[in-house]
């Protein structure tokens, strides 16, 4: 039986937590619903970090469709065919139990997340964790193990929806939804077990450039929120073609600042629009405010967030 234990505690944290020593900051990217982003954060994010000179691995735990596995797989094709050295993520994919009996299917499937994170969590200053967009015992157990939640959100009340039900008249919040009520259930399981806070943060993707009205509401709606059930807000990442472009080579937009790959060598070219993505990126990076890997403190200003309470109660 493996020894191994989730960070210490997910209760809403006044503060990003400092780094245990020698053991890696674990940032789940989580979120009930597909095509919100997620994998595409998870390898951008990851880039950033390894162009910083930090050691990160990738977990994906949706691997039947394994988009973020095809990505760094794309990735290393991509390096070898042009000969050129792009930063890595270590990586492994986790898949669901095959087992019928539920009860031996979820202890399969604990022994495997524990395994995979077993094999980086102490050799790498960071664990990026890709999550499925569904309801999984496999993702609600790594919900527990994260010291950063990332939710990516696609500027939509359709996918506010996901984490409250909102007055249609008044924009008001009704009550929290399925997975701000499920994040809020992990936090506790997590604080039971003698966890470090975690820190969670909901960047909105998919942001219009034009001052929408549509915009502007789900801004209002997603502030009201963050200080009901306690999470920060970041500006995710705009949408682009060239974040679905990338994908077949494996790069990122970060990888293009070296002034290549040009079209030549099969990636495109560097443009305004992409330096002003690429940006955006850094930007996300910056906000999420993980900590450095050579101190015991955060990047930035830490988190502020009310104490942990019921989410259905509070006010």
């Amino acid at each position: 039986m493996s020894t191994f234990q989730p960070a210490p505690n997910p209760s809403i944290a006044e503060a990003q937590a400092a780094p245990a020593p020698g053991r890696a900051h674990v940032l789940v990217i989580g979120n009930e619903k597909g095509g919100s982003g997620k994998s595409t954060t998870a390898l951008h994010i990851a880039v950033a970090l390894l162009n910083d000179g930090a050691k990160v691995a990738t977990l994906d735990l949706d691997a039947r469709q394994g988009t973020l596995g095809r990505y760094v797989e794309n990735r290393e094709a991509f390096a070898r065919r042009k000969g050129v050295d792009l930063p890595m993520p270590v990586h492994a994919a986790v898949p669901l139990s095959t087992l019928s009996d539920r009860a031996e299917a979820q202890a399969d499937e604990r022994a495997r997340l524990e395994a995979a994170l077993e094999q980086v969590i102490d050799t790498v200053d960071f664990v990026i964790v890709d999550t499925p967009g569904s309801d999984t015992y496999l993702s609600r157990l790594a919900h527990t193990w994260a010291d950063t939640l990332l939710t990516p959100l696609n500027d939509s009340f359709i996918d506010l929806d996901l984490l409250a039900r909102v007055d249609p008249d008044t924009l008001k919040i009704v009550r929290p939804s399925i997975y701000a009520e499920a994040v809020w259930k992990q936090r506790q399981l997590r604080a039971v077990q003698g966890g470090r806070p975690v820190d969670w943060v909901v960047m909105r993707n998919r942001l219009s450039s034009l001052a929408a009205r549509n915009k502007r509401d789900m801004g209002t709606a997603i502030e009201a929120l963050a200080k009901r059930i306690g999470f920060r807000i970041a500006a995710g990442l705009s949408e682009r073609v060239i974040y679905k472009e990338l994908f077949l080579t494996g790069l990122t937009l970060l990888d293009l600042k070296r002034g290549g790959p040009k079209r030549g060598d099969g990636g495109p070219s560097l443009t305004l629009s992409h330096v002003a993505a690429r940006q955006e990126v850094r930007d996300l990076v910056a906000a999420l405010n993980l900590p450095r890997r050579d101190a015991a403190a955060p990047l930035a200003e830490p988190a502020r967030e009310p104490a942990t309470g019921d989410p259905q109660s509070a006010g």
